[in-house]
């Protein structure tokens, strides 16, 4: 077991788009970096290119729908560090075309959906919670999005309330169902040190949206950093962007 007085994180989906920016800029505030992905040479080739930068990374092979795969990143992770202050549950999908009406995205496009958004993203929680709990300020943040919130969604006012965004009923309910999963684990966690919250990044330019959004991905990132640095003070159990309550 390696001893390290730095925090170390993980990032999952983190060797492109905002995974590898959050994983930048953690590293660049002096945190060790687990970047991983299901893509043993992507991700390789992610920590080489933060490496060129003097940044402190490692990479770590994961599959959000392998159990064997999240057991075997778990087990790796507690030889080598016996703990994990910081998740960042990242890497996330989204495969229904625009255009569509809301019942007529097909079954297995939701099946697959919430196989990586959700039930990925829970058990790779659950499979290093223990060693979160071994933090002395354990940290969860949960990438979700803003066609997360129901609240936004029946808001005529809001862009979520449109024919493009109401074509996306599988990815925007898993990200609903992120945020309950939130909560819930924020709930169990109160009495300890570990805090838990999910996040709206930003409608941020990455491949999810073919390069469509407002924000940059630097900019699109810097609320997940911001939630995995969080004080002892700072809040559990919260839905925010930039610092702002996002409505459930």
């Amino acid at each position: 077991m390696r001893a390290r007085s730095s925090r170390i994180a993980l990032v999952t989906g983190a060797n492109r788009g905002m995974g590898f920016e959050i994983a930048r800029q953690l590293a660049e505030k002096g945190v060790h970096v687990l970047l991983s992905g299901r893509n043993t040479e992507a991700v390789a080739k992610a920590v080489e290119e933060l490496r060129g930068s003097h940044l402190d990374v490692e990479a770590l092979t994961l599959d959000l729908t392998s159990s064997d795969s999240i057991s075997a990143a778990a087990a790796e992770v507690e030889r080598a560090y016996g703990r994990l202050d910081i998740l960042v549950n990242n890497a996330g999908i989204r495969i229904e075309e625009y255009g569509k009406q809301p019942s007529e995205q097909p079954l297995r496009q939701w099946r697959e959906t919430f196989d990586t958004n959700v039930f990925g993203v829970v058990e790779v929680t659950t499979a290093f919670l223990p060693l979160i709990r071994r933090s002395q300020a354990g940290r969860i943040v949960n990438v979700s999005s803003l066609l997360g919130s129901l609240g936004t969604h029946s808001d005529p006012n809001s862009y979520a309330y449109s024919p493009m965004f109401k074509s996306l009923p599988a990815y925007s309910a898993s990200k609903s169902a992120i945020n309950s999963w939130t909560v819930h684990l924020a709930y169990e966690l109160r009495d300890t040190p570990v805090k838990v919250n999910a996040v709206h990044p930003g409608y941020t330019k990455t491949d999810m949206n073919e390069g469509a959004g407002d924000l940059e991905i630097p900019d699109g990132a810097r609320t997940s950093v911001d939630m995995a640095l969080l004080d002892s003070d700072g809040p559990t159990g919260s839905y925010v962007h930039r610092g702002e309550i996002v409505p459930w």
